[in-house]
């Protein structure tokens, strides 16, 4: 195998190196890549072995290798991602309203099979994205990103009323998410995950007073950056 385990003893690295070798033995013609993301791409998570193991494959054309699929194996929760080579170029050139929570398995991964160093030119090709960005993209997008946590809030105060507690909850963590992803694109900053990006904000256990606030403080920078989050008719048809 071309990768090497961090954690020789933690059944996800034999779980996903096993994985990466039925792939290639499967598709020896139609795999272009296979690597992990997540904690075992980043290599300092406790090896507890309960966690998920993020595994992309990358093949040379559309439409070939295995299917994309989620199965448990050994008691090892597996996420298989397969993509064309092309395809994940094109995704890692987007910068989108998720950024904050999608460039981290651009920019972090771990090789289990890379034999032409391909996942370093999918790494430079999104930080080469980055450095060409404007701050109005960012900007944008974080707009975006706000109206879907401000719906989110609003959905979890209107449940609230109703005493639909589980719904509520689950609505105001769509709250938390939105406004941690709004703070991470105008900081420029991404995440390891929606976990990740809600502890680093300060948004983790925000009752929706707090996760409002901040919502109200984003909006007034967005309108400061140029344009107010509310506006008329012919607003939104001019874009």
């Amino acid at each position: 195998m071309d990768g090497v385990q961090e954690h020789p003893d933690d059944p996800r690295w034999d779980v996903a190196e096993r994985v990466a070798a039925a792939v290639r033995r499967r598709f020896p013609a139609e795999v272009l890549a296979v690597a992990v993301h997540g904690p075992l791409a980043h290599g300092d998570d406790d090896g507890g072995g309960d966690g998920e193991v993020g595994l992309l494959v990358v093949t040379y054309r559309p439409g070939t290798g295995p299917p994309a699929a989620t199965r448990r194996v050994d008691g090892v929760l597996v996420d298989l991602t397969v993509v064309a080579a092309e395809e994940r170029l094109r995704q890692a050139r987007q910068l989108t309203s998720r950024w904050p929570l999608t460039a981290d398995r651009y920019v972090t991964t771990r090789a289990l099979h890379d034999p032409t160093g391909w996942l370093a030119t999918l790494r430079d090709e999104h930080l080469g994205r980055l450095a060409r960005a404007r701050p109005a993209e960012f900007t944008s997008a974080a707009r975006r990103a706000w109206y879907r946590g401000s719906a989110a809030l609003a959905r979890a105060a209107r449940l609230a009323e109703w005493y639909e507690t589980d719904q509520a909850l689950l609505m105001l963590g769509e709250a938390r998410l939105g406004a941690a992803t709004v703070s991470g694109l105008l900081s420029r900053t991404y995440f390891r995950d929606p976990g990740d990006a809600v502890r680093r904000t300060g948004l983790a256990g925000a009752d929706m007073t707090e996760v409002g606030a901040v919502l109200a403080r984003q909006s007034a920078e967005l309108t400061a950056r140029g344009r107010p989050v509310d506006g008329t008719i012919d607003d939104l048809l001019d874009g």
